[in-house]
C-alpha cells in the first residue's frame, strides 16, 4: 500500500487517487480528524459536502466538520452547543467582574481626587 494516502483513504482502506476530495483536508499525519468526522457524518456525506462547496471554502468546512464532530464525541448530549454555553457563562462572569472593578474604581476616584487636591 502507498504510504502517501490521506487519513480518509487509510481509514477507508482504499487507494488515494490524485484527485481525492479528502486528501487536502485530512492529511495522513492527522488520522483522528477523519475518524471523528467519519463517525459522526459518514465519509459519503462529508465527500458530498466538500464536493458541493467552492474550493476556497472547503478547508474551513473540513475544519468545522472536524470540530463539530470532535465536540459531539466528547459531549454526545450538547456537542458544540455545550462549548458555546460554557464560553457564554465565562463571558458573563468576566463581564460581572469588570463591572465590579469599574464600580470600585469609580467609588475610589472621588476620594483620591479630594485627597490629592488637599495637598496642593
Amino acid at each position: 500500500m502507498n504510504s502517501s494516502r490521506c487519513a480518509a483513504c487509510k481509514h477507508l482502506r482504499r487507494r488515494c487517487l490524485s484527485d481525492c476530495i479528502f486528501a487536502p483536508y485530512f492529511p495522513s499525519n492527522k488520522p483522528r480528524r477523519f475518524e471523528y468526522v467519519h463517525k459522526i457524518y459518514g465519509a459519503s456525506n462529508v465527500g458530498k459536502i466538500l464536493q458541493d462547496l467552492p474550493v476556497r471554502c472547503r478547508g474551513e468546512a473540513a475544519e468545522t466538520l472536524w470540530y463539530e464532530a470532535y465536540c459531539r464525541i466528547k459531549d454526545p448530549v450538547y456537542g458544540c452547543a455545550g462549548m458555546v454555553s460554557v464560553l457564554h457563562q465565562q463571558l458573563n462572569v468576566a463581564e460581572c467582574q469588570l463591572a465590579t472593578v469599574k464600580a470600585e474604581v469609580a467609588a475610589l476616584r472621588p476620594a483620591y481626587l479630594c485627597d490629592s487636591s488637599c495637598f496642593h
